[in-house]
């Protein structure tokens, strides 16, 4: 299992409602699923990913999250995730809104722009890295707005958003993220995860 979706598992709670926003093949649901006993649901926007959900077993529809999570109550889940998937988004800042309206808290994951290697690779090639959690080339890459952990911080900041856990996850080692060591986990961290809140 990967990292990530443990330290994600840990952010959530026992017995809880919880939607996986761009779930994928539903790796992580089932996880969630079996580890921590909750009601979670998915939303997908590939018609194969919601197929392989569904022979899983697990509850997913088919739908587009920029459009389609306008159709959920507010406060209808104790935890909405969006793993890896914010950069993708036309409009990443309607989105959070609406992960932050649709669930009590918000686990967000971001794969990060600032990390060394990419700046590195950037300073040194003139091209768009590719990285383990950015694998694609710049033409077919999914990724519209690339962000660093410096960004999202910043962005929670500045819109009076709970930063109640910000975590750097580097080769499986996990640290926190504070005011005081932002800059420094912006370059070593390859991927961080925040819990957030209204």
């Amino acid at each position: 299992m990967k990292q990530e979706f443990k330290i994600i598992s840990n952010l959530i709670n026992k017995n809880t409602r919880v939607l996986d926003v761009g779930c994928g093949d539903g790796t992580l649901m089932e996880y969630l699923k079996d580890s921590k006993k909750i009601d979670i649901r998915g939303i997908e926007i590939s018609k194969n990913n919601v197929q392989k959900c569904l022979s899983k077993g697990l509850t997913v529809i088919e739908g587009d999250a920029e459009k389609d999570l306008l159709q959920f109550p507010d406060s209808s889940f104790d935890f909405v995730i969006l793993s890896q998937t914010l950069q993708a988004f036309l409009t990443p800042e309607i989105v959070i809104k609406e992960l932050l309206r649709v669930g009590k808290k918000a686990v967000v994951t971001i794969p990060n722009f600032g990390f060394w290697k990419v700046r590195l690779h950037l300073l040194l090639k003139g091209t768009m890295p590719i990285t383990k959690n950015l694998p694609d080339e710049w033409y077919n890459t999914p990724n519209l707005h690339m962000c660093t952990l410096k960004d999202f911080y910043n962005f929670c900041e500045n819109r009076n958003i709970k930063l109640d856990q910000s975590i750097a996850l580097k080769n499986e080692k996990i640290s926190t993220i504070n005011k005081l060591n932002l800059n420094i986990k912006n370059l070593s961290a390859e991927l961080g995860i925040f819990l957030i809140e209204r």
